[in-house]
């Protein structure tokens, strides 16, 4: 059986969890509704991002999105529906988003693969080439899409609190991971999906080393000399 493109699985993926997203509070069912309900949602994620999880409360989330208090009442019973659905909205978009990413990404990957002579020095040229993306990628992140970091670090930790946190986070973390594992299986690696568990995690852990230190105090060098290493373990150099 032939293997799906990478851009096209890791993408479905991403699509696939954008779809099934599945919101606790009451649907809109107007447009003019439905801006409301998500001028809510924004508001509560900017207050998570600025203040934490345990600052949302009605009224602050009413105040921040400059809407009644009943409307935010009226969408959702409860703090906890408020929470949930704020997170299931930040999982809907961060999957819109890595499909468009995973899509425009794979082209270049694979032309970059199909320049391989077999020699290694062109696996290592390669190699070198992904370190440096993967370094970019995380500056990239921290510079503009710093909110996005702290509302997933927030996410992950309020998982451990909240039980129905556990399905989304699980979708969240499994886009990212199917796109890298479609990435090793375009480099023909044999254990794709163990690589790409390692990637992520090294990759997460420097978005959060930039997030405690600040982007301008990234030591890039050795965030590259470690992901070479690694690139270098998997394409056996």
């Amino acid at each position: 059986m032939t293997a799906k493109p990478a851009q096209e699985s890791a993408t479905l993926v991403a699509n696939a969890v954008a779809e099934s997203v599945q919101y606790q509070g009451r649907k809109a069912s107007r447009q003019g509704s439905e801006q409301r309900r998500q001028a809510i949602l924004d508001a509560a994620m900017r207050i998570i991002v600025r203040e934490g999880v345990r600052a949302v409360r009605h009224r602050a989330v009413a105040a921040e999105a400059e809407v009644p208090l009943s409307a935010t009442t009226y969408y959702f019973k409860d703090i906890n529906d408020l929470i949930t659905d704020t997170f299931a909205q930040f999982v809907e978009r961060s999957a819109a988003h890595m499909g468009q990413f995973w899509s425009s990404t794979e082209g270049l990957l694979r032309e970059q693969v199909n320049r391989l002579d077999g020699s290694a020095e062109a696996r290592r040229r390669l190699a070198n080439e992904i370190a440096r993306l993967a370094v970019e990628y995380v500056r990239q992140q921290l510079l503009t899409r710093r909110e996005h970091l702290l509302a997933e670090q927030a996410f992950q930790q309020e998982a451990l609190l909240n039980p129905r946190l556990h399905e989304l986070l699980r979708a969240h973390r499994q886009i990212l991971l199917q796109g890298v594992t479609h990435f090793f299986e375009v480099l023909g690696s044999q254990q794709a999906e163990q690589d790409a568990k390692l990637l992520t995690a090294i990759i997460v852990r420097m978005e959060y080393q930039g997030l405690l230190d600040g982007v301008d105090h990234l030591d890039s060098e050795e965030m590259l000399a470690m992901l070479k290493r690694y690139m270098h373990l998997v394409l056996g150099l």
